[in-house]
């Protein structure tokens, strides 16, 4: 049976869906060529790359690791590592609930405060014992946003699995305040998940990333990335479906259909 799409209820373009689509499939269809994928494998997710524990590791070297003290990060396997270490520097470290699926959409994990390790309270499961559930209100001002990519460009263009959660995340946590102009927006891939600036197809609201980690090297898009979208959240780029299947767009909607 064929895997339903994640981007079966996105808005949108359908020329651009489907170049989106195609270079997702070409990143992952590489990544498991190469065997550079682990469990629970590539396709039709974030690709759990190997030499995730390497690109953490650079991440962690850097000026802006250190100064951060708050991160936002995507819940996927691939950068659990980073929320990893992240505890482990004694950072807090809000993790979005997957898929967006709770009222109160995010987790607070409290290095102070675990119930488990760093490295089972970063996992999904791990964080429903250590973290306590808040919302978007609840957050403070965030130094450093971890987003998980399918493609990123060497420009900051990020390609995420067509869900649009990462971008929704960014937009609701950017109208709040909590992204500013000083917040750093990082991103973890394999080399073969990078592609050349102007190559990842993007919509107005996909946010850009600042740097690009692997276990080989940093890229600094700043020079080159393009304007992060406009604050709050673009409702003419959701469907029904989207903003039905999201208990928080559906409380937020401005103008609900009669």
């Amino acid at each position: 049976m064929r895997t339903q799409r994640h981007d079966h209820d996105a808005g949108g373009s359908p020329e651009l869906l489907e170049a989106k689509a195609a270079l997702r499939d070409e990143v992952w269809s590489a990544l498991i060529e190469a065997k550079a994928h682990r469990f629970p494998g590539a396709r039709n997710r974030i690709p759990n790359f190997v030499g995730a524990e390497r690109a953490a590791e650079r991440l962690r070297d850097t000026d802006v690791w250190r100064a951060a003290r708050m991160v936002k990060s995507n819940p996927d396997s691939a950068q659990l590592p980073v929320r990893q270490r992240a505890l482990q520097d004694g950072k807090t470290v809000y993790m979005a609930v997957p898929r967006l699926a709770e009222r109160d959409p995010f987790f607070l994990l409290d290095p102070d405060e675990l119930t488990d390790s760093p490295r089972r309270a970063a996992s999904i499961s791990g964080a429903t014992r250590s973290a306590r559930r808040v919302a978007v209100a609840q957050l403070e001002p965030v130094d450093l946003v971890v987003s998980g990519c399918v493609a990123v460009g060497e420009d900051g263009a990020r390609l995420g699995k067509g869900g649009g959660f990462a971008d929704l995340e960014f937009a609701l946590a950017r109208a709040a305040g909590l992204i500013g102009p000083r917040t750093v927006v990082v991103t973890t891939v394999h080399e073969l998940q990078v592609r050349p600036a102007g190559a990842v197809p993007t919509s107005a609201h996909d946010a850009p990333v600042d740097l690009i980690v692997t276990p080989e090297r940093i890229v600094d898009c700043r020079p080159r990335r393009g304007a992060y979208p406009e604050t709050g959240i673009l409702w003419s780029e959701l469907t029904e479906a989207k903003i039905s299947a999201i208990p928080l767009l559906a409380a937020l909607r401005p103008d609900p259909p009669a």
